[in-house]
């Protein structure tokens, strides 16, 4: 559709015309910005805090809290452990997950256990952490073990999306597009009001070429 200006209407409608036009784009920008920052604001505070504790991973290391755990199964258990036939990766049987909760505290449900001729073996890795149920299919031996690595390293791997579920994965995704609307907004809002303020394309430049500089310079 043209939006071309009518050639009857006098050169005050027509400047009139253009800056109702240009308000109504600059509200449109200002009310997305202000909408994907107050969306994006908490995830990008917690991305830098994490870029900086990943920078500094070696310096800020805590000692990890190992917890191990042996236990046996009981006769009926071992005997459905024993007879199950499963190929090398198999979910665990409902009971022996209900039985697993109770006795270490921890969800098997809807994980996958590597089955062996000798062994189980399920891995419950997750961020900050990691744990792993390995029980002998012969003597129904069962040995628990997890390892924390403390609230920074949690909020690491969130960073990362290591082992995390698909949900947070999303959640990701979706925050990235809100910083990326977040991020267009201003450097359009910087286009329009940079007649105004004679630093702010240098400032621009510096923060694009700067990168690349250290890059050049540092990073082969």
């Amino acid at each position: 559709m043209s939006s071309a200006i009518p050639s009857n209407q006098s050169p005050t409608s027509q400047k009139q015309l253009k800056r109702k036009r240009r308000s109504i784009w600059l509200r449109f920008l200002i009310h997305s910005h202000w909408m994907s920052s107050a969306i994006s604001l908490v995830g990008i505070v917690l991305f830098a805090i994490t870029g900086i504790t990943l920078n500094h991973a070696s310096q800020i290391e805590t000692e990890p809290t190992i917890v191990n755990q042996v236990s046996d199964l009981p006769t009926r258990l071992q005997q459905v452990v024993s007879d199950s036939s499963h190929d090398e990766s198999a979910l665990v049987p409902p009971e022996l997950s209900a039985w697993l909760a109770d006795q270490f505290d921890v969800s098997t449900a809807d994980r996958p256990a590597e089955w062996s001729d000798d062994e189980v073996y399920i891995s419950m890795q997750g961020p900050g952490s990691d744990a792993w149920i390995a029980i002998d299919r012969h003597t129904g031996d069962v040995e628990f073990e997890s390892t924390s690595r403390g609230w920074v390293a949690y909020f690491n791997d969130l960073h990362k999306a290591r082992h995390t579920p698909a949900a947070w994965v999303w959640f990701l995704n979706g925050f990235a597009v809100a910083t990326l609307v977040f991020c267009l907004t201003g450097l359009l809002l910087l286009y329009e009001r940079a007649g105004k303020r004679r630093s702010t394309w240098p400032l621009v430049g510096l923060g694009l070429i700067a990168p690349w500089i250290l890059i050049l310079i540092f990073i082969h």
